[in-house]
């Protein structure tokens, strides 16, 4: 029996920066439950370095080009993280 599945992957460029700070914080909580608790994978893409501690992984880009690469083994939840 052949079994499909189906991948969703949330692509997020700066998904918080037109809105002010409670929804901004609202938004990063809903991206974060839906990988945390429904798999998902969200890619999302900052200039606000201070949310970084919310991710699984981040990946610092220069010029077209990865920095480094940094996998957090413990994101915090979005309600620890202050801006």
């Amino acid at each position: 029996m052949l079994r499909r599945y189906a991948a969703i992957i949330f692509l997020c460029d700066e998904p918080t920066g037109a809105l002010d700070y409670n929804t901004g914080k609202n938004i990063l909580k809903l991206l974060q439950t839906k990988c945390q608790e429904d798999g998902m994978t969200v890619v999302l893409i900052t200039h606000n370095s201070a949310i970084t501690p919310m991710a699984n992984r981040v990946i610092r880009m220069r010029s077209g080009k990865v920095i480094s690469n940094t996998i957090n083994d413990s994101p915090l939840p979005i309600d620890q993280i202050e801006w």
